[in-house]
Parts: structure tokens; C-alpha cells; sequence
């Protein structure tokens, strides 16, 4: 199953996630990859890398040339010369660009629905590492991705009660913090000090992770394992785009379900937000956060997404109205719970996940109890 069918997987209620959890990777025959670009530089550089990585490209000049072997393809990747794709194709698994097309790459790979973006040649490795899994056996872990439409809305709160929630369930559960300026996740899941690897701590990763060494190697609390920016006022050497890809291909082969707090930062947007199956937005409900969540839905890549939204039955907008302004389903409205500001201060946000309005909300949120088809 490829990363494009996985997003539209319906989950089963009783088992939600079920993925071929064994740990093992075991290459496949060579994998089937297209090439749809008329730059010769392009073209060079991808047969470079995929005989590297093992694979057999085809290669064609422009769409109309393309389509032929489209659907066919274990990859398509796209040249930044490409400007729309074939009626009714699926959209391609990588966007290949330069250096010098700058943020004009993240903004056509928006308009094309890329899953990522190589920029050639300092990503070759990385793109061979990732053809060359293209054909493996679904890793099975689905990534779902949570972002605030606006500052306040509790995306971090509400992504430590899913993970809470989903591992109670019997899931296993990582969250991933993907906002390195907001602190360190790690400050409200727990006040212990939680012996474990942090971001920075794989700032020199290149290539695949062993499954096993990458679970064992994170800290756990509230039965589930995370991986947090450090917090400290330390200054931090983060990961690059290569060191992402390998954290986050190891995760999925890790874990059923991969709980990513992304971040508002265009950093997070960009490293994770394209990594992820599903995405959770939240807003308040308010007409400014509102607007704001429509700008941030604007930059997320085109899959299945669902709203919260944080607010009472005294709130000025109405939960399903800002729903459909957006034109998302609601998924739920974050409970309002005494003391969790001051409880995510001191670390404790995980008593607060055991009551009963959060669970509940939690496990619809998941998909646990009916709430996602």
C-alpha cells in the first residue's frame, strides 16, 4: 500500500490501526519509478540516484508523455519545470527542484500536492534512501499531524491527550514535538527527567534506523514514547531535512501511530506536515482564530484533515458553523478543564487526560468510538 492509498484507509473501530508491525524491512524487487521532467540537470541527477537506490526509472519530458505509466509507478517524481499534472492521476510522491528555485518549490509542491521535495543535489541522499524503501512492505504506522490555526488553540495539549488515549487503547503510541521554539513538549508531559534521546541527539543521522534500537532509545511516559525539543535555554544543533526523513521513517516502522505536534512555525510546515497521513486543526472559536486556521489550512498539504475547536457554549462562534466555513468535519470540541494551563506548567497535563470528558473527546478524535469514517 502506498503512502497515498494509506491516507485514505477507513480504520476499523475495534482494531484501529492494525499495521504489519513486525519490525523488519526486507527490500522488494527493484522498484518501478517515473520521472516526469524536461530539465536535462534533472534528468541526470535521478538516474544517479535511483540506480543508486536500485530502482528502474523511466523517464518522460512532460505529462502528456507521462501519464501512460502514471498509476503504474511505485514513485512518480516531478521536475520543478512541471506546472500541473495529468486529469484524474494521483498526485507525485516527490517534487525535484535546485537550490536556486528557492521558496518557489514549497510553494508549487502545495499547488501539485507533493509528499516531499528533494532539492537536488543536496538531498540525493536522502532521496535515495527513500526510492529505495519505496517499494518495501507498508511500514504501517500512520502519522497524524496537529497544528493550532492560532496561538492558544491547544494543539499541545491536545496531542499529549490522543497520545494518552491511543496507548491506553492498547495503541502503540509516539509523539513527536515538531516545534522547536515552542520550549520543549517534554516540560508538560512530565516534571521527571525521563532518560532518553532528544532532537539534537539525531542531528547526525543519515540513512535507516533500526526499529528496535529507535523505540528503546526513547523516553516514555503515560505509555507512550516521545521525542521532545530539550527543555532547556540551551543553545541546540537541529536535525536537517535528511535527519527528519530518517527519524521519521523509523517511527513509522515503530510505532502504529505517530502523534506529530507540528508546530505554526513554516519549518514544522515544511519538515513534518508532508510526512503526515492525516492532520488535526484546531481553532478557537472565535472569528480571528477562525480566519487564522484558514490561512494555516491554505499550507498543509491536500489530505484528509478534521477541526476541534477550543471553546464553550459562551464562545461567539459556533463550533459546526467554523467547520463549515473551513470545510472540514468537526471532530470535536476540546473540553474545558480547570487548572490545565497551570498543570501543563508544572509537567502534570497527563492527570488531567485521565478524566472522563477528555477521554471521551480523546477517543472520538481518534476515530475510536465511530467519530472518523
Amino acid at each position: 500500500m502506498s503512502k497515498r492509498d494509506r491516507r485514505h484507509r477507513q480504520p476499523n473501530n475495534n482494531q484501529p490501526l492494525d499495521p504489519d508491525m513486525d519490525g523488519t524491512w526486507v527490500p522488494h524487487e527493484t522498484a518501478g519509478i517515473l520521472l516526469v521532467s524536461a530539465d536535462p540537470y534533472l534528468q541526470e541527477e535521478a538516474k544517479r540516484i535511483v540506480a543508486a537506490a536500485g530502482g528502474s526509472l523511466a523517464t518522460a519530458t512532460d505529462v502528456t508523455e507521462g501519464v501512460q505509466g502514471w498509476d503504474s509507478a511505485d514513485v512518480v517524481l516531478v521536475g520543478s519545470d512541471v506546472r500541473e499534472l495529468p486529469p484524474r492521476r494521483r498526485s507525485p510522491t516527490v517534487l525535484l527542484g535546485r537550490a536556486s528555485d528557492g521558496d518557489g518549490l514549497w510553494e508549487l509542491a502545495a499547488a501539485l500536492g507533493a509528499e516531499r521535495v528533494a532539492v537536488l543535489p543536496e538531498a540525493a541522499a536522502w532521496l535515495a534512501e527513500h526510492l529505495s524503501m519505496s517499494g518495501s512492505p507498508d511500514p504501517g504506522g500512520m502519522v497524524m499531524g496537529i497544528i493550532g490555526g492560532s496561538g492558544g488553540a491547544g494543539a499541545t495539549t491536545t496531542a499529549i491527550w490522543l497520545a494518552q488515549a491511543a496507548a491506553d487503547h492498547g495503541v502503540s503510541t509516539m509523539l513527536i514535538d515538531g516545534d522547536p521554539w515552542g520550549g520543549g513538549l517534554e516540560l508538560a508531559v512530565t516534571a521527571e527527567d525521563i532518560p532518553g534521546l532528544r532532537w539534537p541527539d539525531f542531528s547526525e543521522t543519515r540513512g535507516s534506523i533500526d526499529p528496535a534500537q529507535f523505540r528503546d532509545s526513547l523516553p516514555f511516559a503515560g505509555g507512550f514514547a516521545y521525542l521532545s525539543w530539550p527543555g532547556t535555554r540551551d543553545a541546540i544543533h537541529s536535525p536537517d531535512t535528511r535527519a527528519v526523513a530518517a527519524v521519521m521513517d523509523a517511527a513509522r516502522r515503530s510505532f502504529e501511530l505517530i502523534l506529530v505536534d507540528i508546530g505554526r512555525s513554516g519549518e514544522g510546515v515544511r519538515n513534518l506536515a508532508w510526512d503526515c497521513d492525516r492532520m488535526v486543526l484546531l481553532a478557537k472559536a472565535h472569528l480571528k482564530s477562525a480566519v487564522a486556521a484558514g490561512r494555516i489550512l491554505n499550507e498543509l498539504p491536500p489530505i484528509d484533515a478534521g477541526l476541534v475547536v477550543r471553546g464553550s457554549s459562551a464562545s461567539s462562534v459556533d463550533a459546526g458553523l467554523i467547520a463549515e466555513s473551513l470545510g472540514l468535519p468537526l471532530l470535536g470540541v476540546l473540553p474545558e478543564v480547570r487548572g490545565v494551563a497551570a498543570g501543563t506548567e508544572l509537567g502534570r497535563i497527563l492527570e488531567f487526560g485521565r478524566r472522563r470528558p477528555v477521554n471521551r473527546f480523546a477517543l472520538s478524535v481518534l476515530g475510536f468510538d465511530g467519530g472518523i469514517q
